[in-house]
């Protein structure tokens, strides 16, 4: 378990966990159903994450883009690679929405929209909606 997947809460924010990545929910939802991409096999850049990662990469992103639209809906979807703070390889998946969303009584906002998304807005959550937030997209999460 490399140190960014634990930053970003594992194995508490787990939503689907595959050979080589974890999809976590991305304890600071920028938007709704904000994520988090990492690789499980301690890449520090994209150059050395194994071949089999790559492959098994396309049938992630197939089940986030699947899962998060059944989960929620979107208009768009980022995949960010900044790996600025956090070495290990991983993305932040944020889906980007037009308009004001709720779920379980939040409004969920994405200021940025239709531009470059901004990571240092947060809606606000708390525990309880995380833990809501993590079971709606393991429910919608494709098998």
């Amino acid at each position: 378990m490399n140190p960014t997947i634990r930053k970003f809460g594992h194995p508490g924010t787990l939503i689907r966990e595959y050979r080589h990545w974890m999809v976590l929910l991305r304890p600071a939802q920028a938007t709704l159903g904000a994520l988090v991409l990492a690789s499980a096999d301690g890449a520090h850049s994209l150059a050395t994450v194994p071949a089999e990662g790559f492959a098994e990469l396309a049938r992630v992103c197939a089940d986030i883009e699947a899962g998060l639209d059944q989960a929620f809906g979107f208009e768009r979807l980022n995949y960010l690679a900044l790996m600025m703070v956090d070495p290990d390889v991983h993305f932040h998946v944020l889906p980007r929405h037009a308009g004001a969303k709720s779920f379980a009584g939040v409004a969920f906002t994405d200021p940025g929209w239709p531009g470059p998304p901004r990571l240092d807005h947060e809606n606000a959550t708390d525990p309880v909606i995380r833990q809501a937030l993590i079971g709606h997209l393991r429910r919608h999460w494709p098998e």
